[in-house]
């Protein structure tokens, strides 16, 4: 192997762990998401189907963007577009 490759690599082993990094921002929104919606059920316990729908329809679409990030990872480590 060159150096040239050797850099790609690296630059792949840095641009997933960065990808990865982007999972740090979908965590802590449902979080703060499950907190609200414990809230809600606390004050209004009448509600709880209602909350909880619409609680994980939000969570589901947060939680993609952690999917895509976890997927670009994947694929710069495993399959190594640029070389």
């Amino acid at each position: 192997m060159d150096y040239n490759e050797y850099f790609v690599l690296g630059m792949s082993a840095i641009g997933a762990g960065l990808a990865v990094l982007a999972n740090v921002g979908p965590g802590v929104s449902q979080g703060f998401a499950a907190a609200a919606a414990s809230t809600a059920v606390g004050r209004n316990p009448g509600a709880v189907s209602e909350i909880r729908t619409t609680m994980l329809l939000g969570q589901a679409f947060t939680e993609t963007s952690g999917l895509y990030g976890l997927l670009v990872a994947i694929i710069l480590i495993i399959v190594q577009p640029l070389m």
